[in-house]
C-alpha cells in the first residue's frame, strides 16, 4: 500500500529543487520535468508557460515541449489568459484537466457508510451516506454500500472511478492488505472491502480510519506545517496516527497507534487481547467522557449534530460531543469538567511523547473537535507537568469528515501517481 502522507508537490514554490537532474537521461529528465510541472499546477493553480519556466528553471523550448506533451496526453489544457491586456500564446494559462479521472473515498463506520466522488484535483463532486446496522448480514450491508456508491457516481456525471480508498476501523495487515479487528467489529466490514475489490476492478487502497484523518489534518488542517506529529483520535473509540519525518508509520502488523489498549492508571482493570476496556479507552473514549461529564453536572440533551465518523447513529459519540461543547460554552462553569477531562487525555499525550517525542499532538475526533483550543490548551499544560519534552497540543481543524477527506486525498495521490507517471502520460 503506497504511503499517501508525504507529497513532493507540497514543497513550497521557490524552495524546491530545479526540475531536471543534471545526471538524468533524456527520458528520465522529461519524466521529472513533467511531474514537477504538474505538481506546480496542482499547488498553485493555472500558470502560463513563462511562469512554468520561472518556477522550474527550465529553458523556454523545454517548457514548450513539456506543455505540448502534457496537453497531448490530456493532462493539461488552456483554461484562460493572464491579464486583461495580454493576448496570444504567451498569455495562455494552463491548468490540470480535473476531469481526466475520478476517484472515490469511502468511510466505513460501525453503523453506516459514506461515499465521496471527486475529480483528479480532489474536488468532491458528489457525496452519499447510508445507514447500515452493526449486526446487518454481509449481503445486506454490501447492497446498501453499493447503492450509495452507485448514486454518488451517477450524481458526479456517471463516471467510473480510477482509484478507490477505503477507511475503516481495525488493523490493515501490511502483508495481506486485509482488514482485521482489535475488538468487536461488524462482520460486514471485511466482506465490504473484498466485495468492492471484486465489483469495481480498479485499484483499491485500504487504510485505518485514524491514519486517513491524519492525512487530512496534515494536508488541509492543523498539522500543515508539521512533518512529525501524532493525531490522537477521541471519539466513540480512541486511536492514534503517527507521522514521523513526513511518513505515516503503520507498524509490523498495522497496529501503530492502537492507544486504546495502553494500560493506564485510573482504570479498574487492565486491557486484554480481545478488548481495550481498562486501557486508555476507558479514560478518554466517548462513553467515559459522558460519564465524567455527568459527575460535573453536564448531561447531554437534545439530538446531536452527528459524529465525525459520518453516520450520526453512534449515540455515545454525539453525546460526548454535546457535553464537551456545552462545557466550553459555559466558560468558568465548565472549567472543572474540562480540567478533569484534560488530565485524562494528557495521560495518553504523555505516553506518546515519552515514546516518540513528536513535538506536536493534534486532538481529533468528536471530542477533540468539540473541545477546540479550550481543551487543547488544558491538555498541553497537564502534559507539560508529566514530561520534560515540549509538546504542542492543537485542536484538529478539518471538521466532521476528516476520515472521508483523508480517503479522498489518498485516492487522489494514488491516481496522480499513476496518471502523472511517464506510462500514464503516454495513455
Amino acid at each position: 500500500m503506497p504511503d499517501t502522507t508525504a507529497r513532493p508537490g507540497s514543497t513550497p514554490a521557490g524552495t524546491a529543487p530545479r526540475a531536471r537532474s543534471r545526471t538524468a537521461s533524456p527520458r528520465t529528465a522529461r519524466a521529472i520535468n513533467d511531474r514537477f510541472a504538474l505538481q506546480l499546477l496542482e499547488a498553485e493553480g493555472p500558470l502560463t508557460a513563462h511562469q512554468l519556466k520561472e518556477r522550474t528553471g527550465l529553458s523556454r523550448p523545454t517548457v514548450a515541449d513539456l506543455v505540448d506533451r502534457l496537453g497531448g496526453a490530456g493532462l493539461i489544457e488552456v483554461v484562460g489568459e493572464a491579464g486583461a491586456d495580454r493576448r496570444g500564446p504567451n498569455a495562455r494559462l494552463y491548468g490540470i484537466v480535473a476531469g481526466r479521472a475520478h476517484l472515490a473515498g469511502i468511510d466505513v463506520r460501525t453503523h453506516g457508510v459514506t461515499v465521496a466522488v471527486a475529480d483528479l484535483l480532489g474536488t468532491v463532486r458528489a457525496q452519499e451516506s447510508v445507514p447500515v446496522a452493526a449486526d446487518a448480514a454481509p449481503e445486506e450491508a454490501l447492497a446498501c454500500a453499493y447503492a450509495a456508491l452507485d448514486r454518488a457516481l451517477e450524481r458526479a456525471g456517471g463516471v467510473r472511478p480510477h482509484t478507490v480508498a477505503v477507511g475503516a476501523p481495525g488493523l490493515v495487515d501490511p502483508a495481506t492488505g486485509r482488514l482485521t479487528g482489535t475488538g468487536t467489529l461488524p462482520s460486514w466490514h471485511g466482506a465490504l472491502v473484498a466485495g468492492l475489490r471484486d465489483r469495481l476492478g480498479v485499484p483499491l487502497l485500504l487504510e485505518n480510519e485514524v491514519n486517513l484523518a491524519a492525512i487530512a489534518e496534515r494536508r488541509d488542517g492543523a498539522a500543515r506545517d508539521r512533518d512529525t506529529f501524532v493525531l490522537l483520535w477521541l471519539g466513540h473509540g480512541v486511536g492514534a496516527a503517527v507521522v514521523l519525518d513526513g511518513r505515516l508509520r503503520r507498524g509490523a502488523s498495522g497496529g501503530t497507534g492502537e492507544i486504546g489498549f495502553l494500560p493506564v492508571p485510573g482504570t479498574p482493570a487492565l486491557p486484554s487481547a480481545t478488548g481495550c476496556d481498562g486501557g486508555f479507552h476507558s479514560l478518554a473514549a466517548s462513553g467515559a467522557v459522558v460519564e465524567l461529564a455527568g459527575e460535573y453536572g453536564f448531561v447531554p440533551a437534545g439530538p446531536g449534530a452527528g459524529s465525525d465518523t459520518g453516520s450520526g447513529t453512534d449515540d455515545e459519540a454525539p453525546a460526548a460531543e454535546r457535553v464537551v461543547r456545552a462545557a466550553v460554552a459555559a466558560g468558568s462553569a465548565g472549567a472543572d469538567f474540562l480540567d478533569a477531562l484534560a488530565r485524562r487525555i494528557a495521560v495518553g499525550v504523555a505516553a506518546v511523547t515519552a515514546l516518540l517525542d513528536p513535538g506536536c499532538v493534534v486532538l481529533g475526533g468528536e471530542i477533540g473537535r468539540a473541545g477546540g483550543a479550550a481543551l487543547a490548551t488544558r491538555v498541553a499544560a497537564c502534559a507539560a507537568g508529566m514530561s520534560p519534552l515540549h509538546t504542542e497540543v492543537r485542536a484538529g481543524t478539518v471538521g466532521g469528515r476528516a476520515v472521508l477527506r483523508g480517503a479522498v486525498l489518498a485516492a487522489k495521490d494514488a491516481a496522480q501517481d499513476d496518471l502523472f507517471a511517464p506510462e500514464g502520460a503516454a495513455r
